[in-house]
C-alpha cells in the first residue's frame, strides 16, 4: 500500500501528476526532446505576450495578464494550447489541421510545433485581455 505522500506518475510520459511549484518544475519532468518543444512554447508566449507572469494553474503552466492568457501542456502523444473559445474561432482556418476542442488544440508530438501560429494566438489574447481589463 503506498504511502498519501508518494508522487503519483503518468505512465503515458513518466511525468509526476503531483502539482509542480512553477514552469520550470513542470518542463523538468518530461523527456529531453519534449522539453525542447515546451520550452520553446514558453519563449514563444513569453515574447507574445512579455508583461504576461508565468504560474501554474489546472497543473498546467499559465500566462496570466488580466486573467488566464494561455495554457499549454504535454500529453502523450500531443502539446495542449488552452488560449480560449474566442481564439479557437478567430484562428479556426489555421487551426484545421490539428484536433481541436471549444477552448483548446492538440498538437502531435511527431509532427512540427506551428510557434508562428502558437505566437499570433497569443498576440490575439492580449488584445482581448486587455480589452477586457479596461472595461472593468
Amino acid at each position: 500500500m503506498a504511502k498519501k505522500d508518494t508522487p503519483k506518475g503518468d505512465a503515458s510520459t513518466g511525468a509526476s501528476t503531483e502539482t509542480p511549484r512553477g514552469i520550470d518544475e513542470y518542463i523538468a519532468r518530461f523527456p529531453a526532446d519534449i522539453q525542447e518543444k515546451l520550452q520553446k512554447i514558453r519563449e514563444t508566449v513569453q515574447k507574445a505576450a512579455p508583461e504576461a507572469t508565468e504560474k501554474i494553474s489546472y497543473q498546467l503552466p499559465t500566462f496570466y495578464l488580466c486573467g488566464n492568457l494561455v495554457h499549454f501542456g504535454a500529453f502523450k502523444k500531443h502539446i495542449g494550447l488552452y488560449p480560449s473559445p474566442s481564439a479557437m474561432t478567430s484562428f479556426d482556418e489555421e487551426l484545421a489541421p490539428y484536433k481541436r476542442a471549444k477552448g483548446s488544440v492538440n498538437f502531435p508530438l511527431d509532427e512540427p510545433i506551428p510557434y508562428d501560429l502558437i505566437d499570433k494566438i497569443v498576440r490575439f489574447r492580449v488584445k482581448e485581455n486587455l480589452q477586457e481589463c479596461e472595461k472593468e
